[in-house]
């Protein structure tokens, strides 16, 4: 019998619009959202938030939108983004978040696909859309974020606030179960589909979510994703506002650290690369310390019995100074987009920092599994939401098949596309195309992709993800992508491609005193395999490895897109 685990009390929801209303009665006056970067709105209180909202929605109505029509936005994470999209779910506008590191042509044609009617855009792209105007027929309305003026019709956000009063006497009605949000997928496998998500699907992950991981309104999360994202959207800006919380907008990647520091964040919300990153800066730091080199083993073997017995804040007082140089209040790292390397994971959390991670889709707006703060596994994608239904469809032997998942969060289908739509159902479950199976304990562990999995010469069943995670994780290498590859017998064998990690070698290098020469690299990356197979039964070991001379091409959302990639012979 799987074991219960309990929850926490949430308040009750039935769409965007009423979180923000009972958000803004609730906390009125304290922090909302903060831009660290100097733009026209760089800080609001949730009582700021909801005149912003109620001004901009009615200068919409103004210049020509209409309930159910769709609008656009395009920036960096920045205030404005949020206040455009709560401005679309209080009003009851579809909203489409565009991808601001797409091509061209890529937020061409999402616009067009769209039916957009209007777009919300920061200074950067104003060009792009004076020069496509004429392209672009279904557009009505250009809105840029930065503008003091209205010019070249091109209309001033900020104008159009301070043309309005905050006042008004009802907000349209919602019907939480009608198309809200359109969100084009990165297109790993190919060419993007179009999410369409109600209020309710939204709103419901959003309290089933908050339910196993505790967030007060003493939080304060650092906004580091592109928000465009489901995954940043929800967890990093809907749920600290739902929880009375406050949400910060990092000023890049690259100041993560100061930012942390600057804000005194609480929670920070990553991808497994930024985690990982993380964590061998900090173990580099502590292995080239003589002292800590020594010294933090033993103290962390001591504040494991320390935490057996209840202590709880053991590690954090004993790594201090570790914790201040991340600003010192951290409490919780969350990560998200792939599977983490179970080894960050604990290392992180032996030295004081909690670490959980989930699994979801686009599709189920966004989380579906998640590991909690004390029932957690590291090898695990976690326990399924309350409220979602979670299966193993075509099980095999050993258990393992297609993850299918039912509830309220779950897409109503792709836009203008039924034929996709109904070939991604079954019985009311969405088929993830993800494979993964249950433990005893009612873990979710996944396995892979459908579409990348390999037959070996056995005919068993191969997951190119379980081997690329263990093979990433030798320092000389930054990335890899296994597939099948035809031998000369006309038998698909385990290959795969590797990009190495340039600083690992040139520290090799200067270590040993030694010239990075190809026969190096190939007999490094040789040894590397080894290492890999004698952790993977004979079926899945790699068989011919090849290295690439530049990095692979990969979505925004930094996933390989694997389709581009050719097999080397």
């Amino acid at each position: 019998m799987v074991k219960e685990y309990p929850r926490y009390v949430v308040p009750s929801i039935t769409s965007i619009q009423d979180m923000l209303l009972r958000s803004v009665k609730e906390y009125g006056d304290k922090l909302a959202l903060e831009d660290l970067t100097d733009n026209p709105i760089s800080k609001v209180t949730f009582n700021q938030l909801y005149d912003y909202v109620i001004r901009f929605g009615k200068a919409m109505l103004d210049i020509g939108i209409k309930e159910r029509d769709h609008i656009a936005v395009i920036s960096e994470n920045r205030v404005q983004w949020s206040l455009t999209y709560f401005t679309a779910m209080c009003f009851n506008i579809v909203i489409v978040p565009l991808d601001k590191n797409l091509s061209q042509n890529e937020i061409l044609n999402i616009i067009h696909e769209s039916e957009t009617k209007a777009i919300v855009f920061s200074d950067s792209f104003e060009s792009l859309m004076k020069e496509k105007r004429d392209s672009l027929r279904n557009v009505k309305y250009y809105i840029n974020m930065d503008s003091k003026e209205h010019k070249d019709g091109i209309l001033s956000m900020t104008k159009m606030l301070e043309k309005q009063s905050a006042s008004i006497e009802q907000l349209p009605s919602i019907n939480p179960n009608e198309m809200a949000e359109i969100i084009f997928t990165s297109g790993s496998l190919g060419r993007a589909k179009g999410v369409m998500l109600t209020q309710k699907n939204i709103a419901s992950n959003l309290m089933a979510m908050t339910s196993m991981i505790k967030i007060t309104p003493e939080d304060r999360f650092l906004s580091v994703l592109p928000i465009h994202h489901k995954y940043e959207c929800t967890c990093g800006l809907l749920c600290p506002l739902y929880a009375g919380a406050s949400a910060h907008y990092a000023r890049s990647l690259k100041t993560v650290v100061d930012d942390l520091q600057k804000v005194k964040a609480t929670i920070l919300l990553g991808v497994p690369l930024l985690y990982d990153k993380m964590f061998k800066k900090i173990h580099k730091g502590i292995q080239e310390d003589k002292i800590k080199s020594k010294v933090v083993p033993p103290l962390i073997s001591l504040t494991n019995i320390f935490e057996s017995f209840g202590w709880k804040n053991s590690k954090k007082l004993i790594f201090k100074e570790l914790h201040q140089k991340f600003g010192g209040h951290i409490r919780l790292f969350i990560a998200g987009g792939a599977a983490p390397d179970p080894k960050v994971a604990k290392g992180l959390r032996e030295l004081g920092f909690n670490f959980v991670q989930g699994y979801g889709l686009t599709e189920t707006s966004p989380i579906a599994t998640l590991n909690r703060l004390y029932s957690f596994k590291d090898d695990a994608a976690g326990l399924p939401l309350p409220g979602l239904e979670i299966k193993i469809n075509h099980r095999n032997e050993h258990g393992i098949g297609e993850i299918y998942i039912k509830g309220d969060s779950v897409m109503l289908g792709y836009y203008k596309n039924q034929k996709l739509t109904d070939a991604a159902f079954d019985d009311g479950y969405f088929k993830t195309g993800d494979i993964g199976f249950f433990d005893a304990d009612g873990f979710l562990h996944i396995n892979g992709r459908q579409k990348n999995v390999i037959i070996s010469k056995s005919g068993e069943n191969v997951f190119p993800e379980e081997i690329e995670d263990i093979f990433n994780r030798n320092p000389f290498v930054q990335e890899c992508m296994v597939y099948g590859e035809q031998d000369e017998k006309q038998a698909e064998i385990i290959a795969v491609q590797i990009v190495t990690d340039a600083e690992a070698f040139i520290e090799y290098s200067e270590k040993n005193k030694i010239a990075i020469t190809t026969e190096l690299v190939n007999e490094i990356i040789s040894e590397a395999v080894k290492e890999t197979n004698k952790q993977l039964p004979a079926f899945k070991q790699i068989r011919k490895f090849y290295v690439r001379d530049s990095e692979f091409e990969k979505t925004t959302t930094q996933k390989i897109k694997r389709y581009l990639v050719k097999n080397v012979s």
